[in-house]
């Protein structure tokens, strides 16, 4: 797990890396953004000759988890998997014909990908999120990388100390959650199926990991009952706007409500 490749300076989300190997072959996780592709390739050699990478696995399409698809495609002979929602989208990401059968497009039922003498499973996510979405399950370690599922809001030196009681890190993933996960509907099918499995670690792509079973389970507690997305939207926030925005500063007048 890398947690520090970007500068905590404001301007850009703390974001986690990760890579998973068995057996001589590797797997990384959400590899990121520009920002952090030169550390993150320099620092990926101290445990893993990063050319020699199999796979790239994206739970999504967001900058910060593919943007520097294009360089990895090229220092690598890496394939990237990601949900086929996204397979014809990745190619914007790089240069023409780069991702010629390097991409393979997962279906909405996620599927048990080959790494070594092991596998990693892709746990459906759909719309957590991201309308195509998967989870990274490891069924070796025990630990479920959860993409944007159970992140917080911190710096890279926090984010490397796992969690291990839930109540006082809740504040710095509600806001988030409430705003960026798309329904209570939705975590309570994502809570039913992750019942199932027996998890470690849950780690998700911002923030510190959440572990051990009492953290794991008022986890899923707490997502299951959890409004957020479209459960909190009503005609308010869909008005015509009123609010000027000054071309100099970039701030609007009166400043617009927060929904």
């Amino acid at each position: 797990m890398f947690t520090d490749l970007i500068d905590d300076d404001g301007q850009a989300v703390q974001a986690n890396q990760f890579v998973v190997v068995d057996n001589g072959v590797g797997a990384l996780i959400d590899p990121g953004g520009n920002l952090a592709f030169n550390e993150l390739f320099l620092a990926l050699s101290r445990w893993f000759p990063a050319r020699e990478l199999r796979w790239l696995l994206a739970s999504h399409a967001d900058p910060d988890i593919i943007a520097s698809l294009d360089r990895w495609l090229t220092s690598t002979k890496a394939s990237l998997v990601i949900s086929r929602v996204w397979e014809r989208f990745v190619p914007h990401f790089t240069k023409v014909g780069k991702t010629d059968d390097r991409v393979i497009g997962v279906p909405d039922a996620g599927g048990r990908l080959p790494l070594g003498k092991s596998e990693l499973w892709l746990l459906p996510a759909h719309f957590l999120h991201s309308e195509g979405n998967f989870h990274f399950y490891d069924p070796v370690s025990k630990i479920l990388f959860t993409g944007d599922l159970g992140v917080s809001l911190m710096g890279g030196a926090e984010a490397r100390i796992p969690v291990t009681q839930l109540a006082g890190h809740i504040p710095k993933m509600e806001g988030f959650h409430r705003r960026y996960m798309v329904s209570n509907k939705i975590l309570r099918l994502w809570v039913r199926m992750a019942r199932q499995l027996e998890v470690r670690m849950l780690v998700p792509q911002h923030g510190a990991p959440i572990e051990g079973r009492r953290a794991i389970t008022d986890f899923y507690d707490w997502v299951e009952t959890l409004m957020c997305g479209v459960d909190l939207f009503d005609d308010r926030a869909y008005q015509l706007p009123t609010a000027r925005i000054d071309a100099q500063t970039g701030r609007t007048q009166p400043v617009l409500r927060v929904a």
